[in-house]
């Protein structure tokens, strides 16, 4: 979905939305954020998240480490009794205070580096948008201005990686690699701690108490956040820091250290291995290159900050997404030249299509529809909504263009990357199949979760949006 906003309102006073807020009101700060009401099934699904999400990081992770990644020995090994869940646990690698002090180093490294560095690459990068830039307007009214980085935070991050695996030798290359249970347990430790904080700060010293939502339920409350946007000062905001810093960045610092792994190992580094890299470093910078863009994305403008947020950010992406790199470590693949090209267009073409999208989206917003999409001026429709405090804004939502293909065409892009990475593995094992799944139920669900919002804001209009552009993900088919 393509969406044109204007407003000459960037702060608006309004009534306190935190608590005693009014049925009316709840309906329209509906079109933001999460729920204010919870249902049994939301609850069930966020007990059990809550309950299970940690540990089905540890199985995957676990897999590799005691039975080369296979996902279905270990379920054998305790039906026949082999093993018991105390042994499995048992020879996991525990907490050590060298993995504590690595990943502390790690996160006080990318805390300096997006505090204290302002960022100099728009300066010298054509097409760069970066430094102070304003973010979308929250459901109080207010427009949030943010430190845009990241590409500086990754440059520099990547050029002391580099440094020190070239010519400064203070730690090994594989230093990940090689304390990656051991860090599981610290990136736990911060994602809980932060999520924990986020979610008494809400209660005590909120940010901006207008932007916060209670629905009187504790674990919905805890995982789904409560604050919309907690800050720490002016300039430290938890869900740009958290989305991308200690997770994104790490990313590919991850990849590479799988890398060096494999090259100690076996004394080459297979293609498959390079190709996951190039694949999905490719995915990281694009994310970096466009932050200022994410601004206006659905992390930013609808969800609050919990531990939703806060652990899946330090622990269920970094663990979960370099899913393929852990397992050519302990299986290395070497694609023959077919095989390689095929995965490589497929990639490619699918960040073709998830980065031209998502342009296409942000070009119609920035121009207000003033522009051409692929050759010709692009077709939209009109549509209006009230905010909070009853203004009335009126909104466009283009139907040209890949937005007319699908209204979410560029999750069909983002889908085809991901069958990439894992298509790059072979094969042989389950696992490094977990991402398309779990991308497929995750931007399936985020496209659900979008409509409804979109269809309890514009009404009727959205009404007459889908009917324009009938297909969501897949044309013709879903």
């Amino acid at each position: 979905m393509a969406a044109s906003q204007s407003s000459g309102t960037t702060k608006r006073r309004n009534k306190n939305v935190s608590n005693g807020v009014s049925g009316s009101e709840k309906e329209q700060l509906g079109q933001w954020g999460r729920a204010w009401e919870v249902d049994w099934f939301s609850l069930i699904s966020v007990i059990l998240l809550l309950c299970f999400a940690p540990f089905i990081v540890f199985y995957f992770v676990m897999a590799c480490d005691q039975y080369d990644c296979s996902v279905t020995e270990p379920v054998a090994d305790l039906y026949t009794g082999k093993s018991s869940l105390a042994d499995i646990w048992n020879r996991a690698p525990s907490f050590t205070w060298t993995a504590a002090k690595i990943y502390a180093i790690w996160v006080t490294f990318q805390i300096v580096l997006y505090m204290c560095l302002p960022d100099l690459c728009h300066k010298f990068l054509p097409g760069y948008v970066g430094g102070v830039q304003e973010g979308a307007r929250t459901p109080a009214g207010t427009v949030n201005n943010y430190e845009i980085n990241g590409l500086q935070c990754w440059i520099v991050t990547h050029a002391v990686w580099f440094a020190n695996a070239y010519y400064f030798k203070w730690f090994s290359p594989t230093i990940i690699f090689d304390n990656w249970i051991p860090l599981l347990w610290c990136a736990n430790i911060l994602g809980y701690s932060v999520s924990t904080f986020a979610f008494i700060k809400a209660y005590l010293f909120p940010t901006n108490a207008k932007d916060c939502k209670f629905t009187g339920n504790f674990f919905y409350n805890y995982m789904m956040g409560v604050e919309f946007n907690p800050r720490i000062g002016s300039w430290f905001d938890f869900k740009l820091f958290f989305n991308g810093r200690p997770g994104i960045i790490a990313w590919t610092l991850i990849n590479l250290s799988y890398a060096a792994k494999q090259q100690e190992l076996y004394g080459q580094v297979t293609n498959s291995m390079i190709l996951v890299n190039v694949l999905q470093a490719i995915y990281v910078l694009d994310f970096f290159w466009n932050e200022a863009w994410y601004l206006k994305t659905i992390d930013i403008c609808h969800d609050h900050f919990g531990w939703y947020l806060g652990w899946g950010d330090c622990v269920w992406l970094p663990f979960l997404y370099t899913l393929q790199g852990l397992y050519l470590v302990y299986n290395p693949v070497q694609l023959s030249t077919a095989n390689l090209v095929g995965v490589l267009l497929l990639g490619l073409i699918g960040y073709y299509i998830f980065r031209m999208t998502n342009h296409q989206k942000d070009l119609f917003r920035r121009t207000d529809g003033n522009c051409k999409i692929w050759g010709r001026k692009p077709a939209y429709i009109k549509c209006s909504y009230n905010s909070a405090d009853g203004t009335k804004h009126q909104s466009k939502l283009m139907i040209s263009g890949f937005w007319g293909v699908a209204r979410h065409f560029n999750y069909t892009g983002d889908l085809m990357g991901s069958l990439s990475y894992c298509l790059a593995c072979g094969f042989s094992h389950l696992l490094p199949y977990f991402y398309i799944i779990y991308m497929t139920i995750l931007l399936v669900h985020r496209c659900i979760r979008d409509e409804h919002r979109c269809s309890s804001k514009y009404g009727t209009d959205w009404k007459r949006y889908t009917d324009a552009v009938p297909c969501r993900i897949l044309p013709a088919i879903f």
